[in-house]
């Protein structure tokens, strides 16, 4: 089979599923569901968010210039979805939904607390692009939960998170694991063979 054209449009997926948090803990706050984030730089680095103007949460974080960005699981999926498609300003998300809040290190936003990696943002730039304007920010800040964490080498384990992604208004599970960045031309150890080849087995059977 061939391949077609479509008109263009922003398929680029999957994507994260974020909860955004911007206000004030304690205060006046926010839960917003994005997945148009990602990485712009590493040295410094930073990360972007791009939001419709009309969106409650707009308001708060191009007053603030501050914002949290709070990984999802695939256990909290349903907390996830419902903070993207209802108001801030007619619900309080956080008490509906029942997610546990706890004040940041640098930004007065709150994090979630189950969040597997929340990230503390500062807005360097706000640039109006159509649809959405897109927040640059500089990471300030990471806050690991020690839930996800691997007890041999402190790394964040991917697997055990069990992180959420979107694509095309879907949320999936991220899938197996494949391998590390490079594994393609590093040669194997026996540790790494050992592991592959238990997988395949597992996958005959």
């Amino acid at each position: 089979m061939g391949r077609v054209d479509w008109k263009p449009g922003t398929l680029i997926y999957p994507l994260p599923a974020i909860l955004v948090s911007c206000g004030d803990f304690g205060a006046e706050m926010n839960l917003l569901t994005a997945s148009w984030v990602g990485t712009v730089c590493t040295n410094p680095p930073m990360c972007y968010v791009s939001i419709r103007p009309e969106r409650h949460s707009y308001a708060m974080i191009k007053e603030r210039m501050e914002f949290g960005l709070n990984l999802t699981t695939v256990e909290m999926a349903r907390q996830t979805d419902w903070c993207g498609v209802v108001s801030g300003r007619k619900y309080d998300k956080v008490a509906e939904m029942g997610l546990e809040i706890e004040p940041a290190s640098l930004i007065s936003a709150p994090l979630l607390v189950d969040s597997p990696l929340s990230l503390e943002c500062r807005v360097r730039e706000i640039m109006p692009l159509g649809s959405h304007d897109m927040f640059l920010a500089d990471v300030i800040n990471v806050r690991a939960n020690e839930r996800y964490l691997d007890p041999k080498t402190g790394g964040f384990d991917m697997e055990r998170a069990g992180l959420l992604a979107y694509a095309h208004g879907e949320y999936f599970a991220l899938g197996e694991f494949l391998g590390h960045f490079g594994w393609s031309v590093k040669k194997t150890t026996r540790e790494e063979e050992r592991k592959r080849r238990a997988h395949e087995s597992r996958k005959i059977k």
